[in-house]
């Protein structure tokens, strides 16, 4: 999406900076991972599909969506996850579908897919004008559960037998957005970029 690609949004543990043609290779060799695979209902894709893909993300302005790369803080060569999210119901044209991966080994339990997640929903509401939030998790993935629904207050609204996932909903209220917005001016700053 070009309305976010000269824009970094940094929080305690992560920066966000959009997804660029560098973090392909990293990217790809994350999603050789079966497990990840599994838990992203991803195909594993050849490196020249993964760097078209960064391409059509990264230039398709008929295709709104937001996708940022969480990189450690405190090291900002280590690229460590992935998130993203969709504006994809024609139904409710103010519904982002997120999607949220720690993928780097040793960066999960320390609450980054949180703060990230906080980042990220912020952006959406104060700069997109999203009023409701969807994520498609599969049941098994008791982490990103448990974080959806007693960090942001997301409920079930799906099961899927087929796709083995739990369909999740937030709608945009006062309180999300205080919660928000209050933890977003303690811990945040953004910073608007030239590409180089």
């Amino acid at each position: 999406m070009r309305a976010n690609e000269h824009l970094a949004i940094i929080g305690n543990q992560a920066i966000l900076v959009p997804y660029e043609k560098e973090h392909v290779p990293k990217y790809h060799e994350w999603m050789k991972s079966p497990f990840l695979q599994e838990m992203t209902g991803s195909e594993p894709l050849s490196i020249d599909e993964e760097y078209e893909m960064q391409q059509s993300w990264r230039n398709d302005d008929d295709n709104p969506q937001a996708t940022l790369q969480p990189y450690n803080f405190h090291d900002t060569t280590r690229m460590i996850g992935d998130i993203n999210f969709y504006l994809n119901n024609h139904h409710n044209p103010h519904e982002a579908e997120l999607e949220v991966m720690i993928a780097e080994q040793g960066h999960s339990g320390r609450g980054i897919a949180t703060e990230v997640l906080k980042l990220m929903m912020h952006y959406a509401i104060s700069d997109v004008g999203v009023t409701d939030f969807v994520v498609r998790i599969k049941e098994t993935n008791d982490a990103s559960i448990y974080i959806f629904e007693e960090k942001f207050g997301f409920v079930e609204s799906e099961r899927s037998a087929v796709f083995k996932e739990i369909t999740l909903r937030r709608q945009v209220d006062e309180e999300l957005k205080s919660n928000l917005f209050a933890w977003i001016e303690r811990n945040s700053s953004r910073v608007e970029f030239k590409n180089k």
